[in-house]
């Protein structure tokens, strides 16, 4: 109500301002914490990380943290296992969630919108009620202490499919339709014409199946006992019993665990803005 009191004609006058002053202020309590913990990593250990007002930058700068923590726990092991989790999450969550979204968007059956609202009313069951039934099935699969137990349930979401099935909603009927005169088979459709037009989709299906699986805690937590299959949660959550109280080196550990995902995100950020000629049809 404040920022629409004073306004000339149709426009406010300090919509835009008090706009971009939320945004800083929301940044600032989001970002702040993140950049706390780069600088408690860097700080040495005559500095006081708790001081008030917070000094982000560090009198002296060290890295010998980060050599500590490197040295002293196997994180290479933990960050190779989060890399292969993580992709092979990503991998089999486009691969399925495509799949299942192609005829709920494509095609016609008997059926079909029970079978989407169905999948769909699973997002509402809280990961804590899913995990007892997942786990049982892992047990009885024998997944346990396997790359395979740790991505099972990353394999295939409800979010997914219905991100998909709305991308390839927007795909014209003619690009559709060419592909059939061509001789392309329902996969082959599926394939050569819809996969290519939905790619800015499949980026954010990745980017979100990624940090979902590297930051998971609770499910690796469940099914993996054997330290040399730990993943980098399991592993900074380890530092707090192995360095106690020594919040640099825990915060050195979270730092080499954010760092992927952030240059993740910087390499596939460009590709999730959809390109003119995403939808396959000039104009």
């Amino acid at each position: 109500l404040f920022l629409r009191k004073l306004s000339v004609g149709n426009q406010s006058v300090w919509t835009l301002p008090a706009r971009y002053g939320v945004l800083l202020a929301i940044a600032v309590i989001m970002v702040g914490p993140i950049l706390w913990l780069f600088s408690t990593s860097l700080k040495s250990p005559a500095e006081n990380i708790f001081s008030y007002p917070p000094q982000l930058i560090p009198e002296q700068l060290t890295l010998q943290h980060f050599w500590r923590v490197w040295q002293d726990n196997p994180f290479f092991n933990y960050l190779w296992n989060s890399t292969v989790v993580s992709a092979i999450a990503v991998v089999c969550n486009l691969l399925f969630c495509s799949l299942a979204a192609y005829p709920l968007a494509r095609l016609n059956f008997r059926g079909k919108s029970l079978i989407f609202w169905s999948i769909i009313g699973t997002s509402t069951i809280p990961f804590q009620i899913a995990m007892i039934p997942l786990y049982v099935l892992a047990v009885k699969f024998n997944l346990r202490n396997t790359y395979l137990g740790l991505v099972f349930p990353y394999a295939t979401t409800a979010f997914g499919v219905f991100l998909m099935r709305q991308a390839f909603q927007t795909v014209p009927q003619e690009l559709e339709e060419a592909a059939t005169i061509d001789g392309c088979s329902s996969i082959g459709i599926w394939w050569n014409a819809l996969i290519p037009s939905v790619r800015p989709a499949l980026t954010t299906l990745a980017a979100f199946t990624f940090v979902g699986m590297w930051g998971d805690f609770l499910w690796p937590l469940l099914v993996v006992d054997d330290p040399n299959l730990f993943t980098l949660p399991l592993g900074v959550a380890n530092l707090a019993s192995a360095f106690s109280a020594d919040w640099r080196a825990i915060a050195a550990g979270s730092v080499i665990s954010i760092l992927p995902v952030l240059g993740f995100f910087a390499a596939v950020q460009q590709f999730i803005i959809p390109s003119e000629s995403g939808s396959g049809i000039k104009g």
